[in-house]
């Protein structure tokens, strides 16, 4: 099998898959407000995902899996983050993870390892950020090594079977992605996250102490150092962006719908949150509220503009998406001119998706007014989901990526996101 044929889907196959999807969705949002309040780790959540299929969605058919590629897979995460945007980041951070050895690894490991993944319907969860202390990898004997320290930040470590995270080795100080058993001895996964949104993304601590790994466990290097990694390595970041993007447009996309179909439905409690102009004296005494609602100007001007910036932001991505897609088919042919590109187009899809999603979820409450205060419709969820989301991965590192490109046609430096 070559590297392009990783990364290639049929039509059908990916109709299939997004129809899977929404039906997860659907499922997922019956209970979304009660399950975001109740806050527990999402056990039944994973469940549901992998009976569907979806956490084998990214393996070859041969190998086990769904046979998709990165375009059905971001398809799915926008349609789950919909409903559910903690669980449309767990699963997006699990495909980034389960297929972080295409990128790094050599053949026959990653073959190995898809094969395990999909008969054991692995979940993944970890992260690979630089943005604290590394992990420490000690060798202690050939081909063996002790892993130790501790990472602050990581998603889906409460629910894996499978860690990904980056270790720096002690001798060298070189960067690598290690694959850990979350069961072996030694490896502590914490619930310290108390995050005020993706409450549902078994996100937390993990603490190594001299946990055993083997060399088969060891993906490759994560340096960002100048020729380190080849060109198609560095499309991991990439595609992690995009997974980050699709999860935001995901979001806006479930508040706009949810939002649309609470003003339809004509809820008594439905006021908008801007006041009604001085001639009227009250809400009750203003003709558009609420009998007229859908013909009141503020109303219609407000849904437009958030349906714009949720179409520009998506039609951006879109973009992003075939770039990359183009640059998986490339494979080891791809130069580094062509990488920056297309990571350049991923970082400015995240951050328009990322400011997208912000002034959508927190705009809409203001349309539909008092009644998104309840905690019983849990329009806030969105909010609160979008905002953690962003502060785990800030606009602004992507725009300067963007705009040293732009200005100067610096490459953007190898950082994979958190």
């Amino acid at each position: 099998m070559t590297v392009e044929d990783l990364f290639t889907v049929d039509q059908q196959s990916g109709t299939r898959w997004l129809h899977i999807a929404r039906e997860v969705a659907d499922d997922l949002a019956t209970d979304a407000v009660v399950r975001d309040q109740a806050g527990k780790p999402p056990f039944d959540e994973v469940a549901r995902l992998r009976e569907a299929g979806l956490l084998t969605l990214l393996v070859p058919a041969e190998r086990g899996g769904g046979g998709a590629d990165w375009a059905t897979a971001y398809a799915v995460v926008r349609e789950v983050a919909a409903a559910d945007g903690a669980i449309g980041q767990l699963l997006g951070s699990h495909y980034v993870l389960s297929a972080s050895a295409r990128f790094f690894a050599g053949a026959d490991l990653v073959a190995r390892l898809e094969r395990e993944s999909a008969a054991g319907q692995w979940c993944w969860g970890g992260g690979f950020a630089a943005h604290e202390p590394p992990l420490i990898l000690t060798p202690v004997a050939p081909g063996r090594y002790l892993l130790n320290g501790r990472q602050s930040c990581a998603t889906g470590i409460r629910v894996a079977d499978r860690l990904a995270v980056r270790a720096a080795r002690l001798d060298t100080g070189e960067p690598l992605a290690v694959v850990v058993d979350p069961t072996r001895a030694g490896v502590v996964c914490g619930d310290d996250g108390d995050t005020f949104g993706q409450r549902l993304s078994a996100g937390g601590s993990m603490e190594f102490d001299a946990v055993p790994v083997t060399e088969d466990e060891v993906l490759g290097s994560l340096s960002s150092d100048e020729g380190a990694l080849p060109p198609f390595a560095g499309l991991a970041a990439a595609t992690g962006r995009l997974v980050s993007a699709h999860l935001c447009l995901g979001i806006a996309q479930g508040v706009l719908g949810e939002a649309r179909e609470y003003a339809r439905a004509g809820n008594p409690s439905w006021r908008p949150s801007w006041p009604p102009p001085q001639s009227y004296p009250s809400y009750s005494s203003y003709p558009s509220w609420p009998d007229s609602r859908s013909q009141d100007a503020h109303v219609l001007i407000t849904y437009g503009e958030l349906t714009v910036a949720a179409r520009a932001a998506s039609a951006l991505t879109d973009q992003a998406v075939e770039a990359l897609d183009g640059g998986l088919a490339r494979g080891d042919d791809l130069t580094d001119d062509e990488c920056a590109e297309i990571c350049v187009l991923a970082a400015a899809a995240e951050a328009a998706a990322a400011r997208a999603a912000q002034d959508i979820t927190a705009r809409t409450l203001d349309v539909i007014g008092p009644g998104s205060a309840s905690s019983r419709y849990g329009f806030d969820r969105f909010w609160r989901n979008a905002r953690t989301h962003t502060l785990y991965h800030p606009v602004a590192h992507r725009l300067r990526d963007v705009g040293d490109y732009f200005l100067s046609g610096a490459h953007p430096p190898f950082t994979l996101p958190a």
